[in-house]
């Protein structure tokens, strides 16, 4: 029984008319921003100075509010510390790249246009937010743009029109939005949910819910063991089946299993596999009727 139900969306979904929408009829939203447009996010919220309030080991979180009255605007201001030292090393490997391909350009001549090896850094998506262009025409790393950057490492930002929610349930509400497509991404990727190759509806039901029972056995998977899915998975395949024959039998027996896999399958609720799983006589080829001619 849902008492009330918060929509969650992303930056893309964050809109004047949007948020009208959604708040008709009382609804609430969390919505992410875009941090980069230069309207009060990029002014005002981000460069507002104040303290982080400690959520977890990897979330940050402090509030800003801009206006007063029924017209003040909610914002949370998210932190991943360690987010933030990822995206910086991603970004020094690209300047390391963008200084390569730096030099390898020649100044214009005098009366023509650029070259067209300029004109793919300039609008590379991932090297043009570095570049600015010099009165002679020469490209040259942008130190205040990488500034810029920096202090948007590890951030996000996200508002609500809900009163009653706090800047950590801000934060933890729209990271239920990131599981969620962590989920799908899973579904679409890891259980391959596609392509279906059926065309009965209730085969295609079949389907689906087969794999959303997957995804939420490898859910509570990594709920129980505090771990990814990927690596429980990758654990656990060192538990091996061998076959061999012995005195006429024929033998299938598990490998010994590890102390860390013991833990892991205690941490899962798991029984540990029997060491012999089956004995079977080997057959004999000189006591087995001949075929027929």
């Amino acid at each position: 029984r849902l008492g009330r139900c918060v929509f969650v969306g992303d930056a893309g979904m964050n809109s004047d008319e949007n948020r009208r929408q959604l708040a008709l009829g009382g609804g609430k939203y969390i919505l992410a921003t875009r941090m980069r447009a230069g309207d009060e996010v990029t002014t005002k919220v981000l460069t507002r100075p104040g303290r982080y309030q400690e959520v977890a080991g990897n979330l940050r979180v402090k509030e800003v509010t801009i206006g007063d009255g029924e017209r003040g605007r909610r914002y949370a201001v998210c932190h991943n510390p360690a987010g933030a030292e990822r995206q910086r090393r991603h970004r020094d490997h690209l300047l390391e790249l963008l200084a390569v391909e730096l030099s390898t350009l020649k100044a214009p001549k005098p009366g023509k246009d650029h070259s067209k090896h300029t004109c793919e850094l300039l609008t590379s998506e991932r090297f043009g937010r570095y570049l600015r262009k010099t009165s002679r025409g020469l490209l040259r790393i942008d130190r205040a743009a990488i500034k810029r950057e920096a202090r948007l490492d590890g951030k996000w930002v996200v508002t609500t029109n809900d009163d009653t929610l706090t800047a950590v349930d801000m934060a933890l509400g729209y990271k239920q939005l990131m599981q969620v497509e962590d989920c799908w991404r899973m579904m679409k990727t890891g259980m391959r949910m596609r392509p279906i190759y059926h065309w009965s509806a209730h085969r295609i039901h079949a389907h689906v819910t087969l794999c959303v029972l997957a995804l939420l056995l490898t859910r509570m998977a990594g709920n129980r063991a505090n771990d990814t899915w990927r690596n429980i998975a990758s654990r656990l395949q060192t538990i091996k089946v061998v076959e061999y024959e012995r005195d006429g039998s024929r033998i299938h027996q598990t490998t010994d299993v590890r102390p860390p896999i013991r833990e892991l399958l205690k941490a899962l609720k798991v029984p540990e596999p029997p060491k012999i799983l089956a004995i079977r006589p080997v057959p004999n080829p000189a006591q087995d009727p001949a075929p027929d001619a």
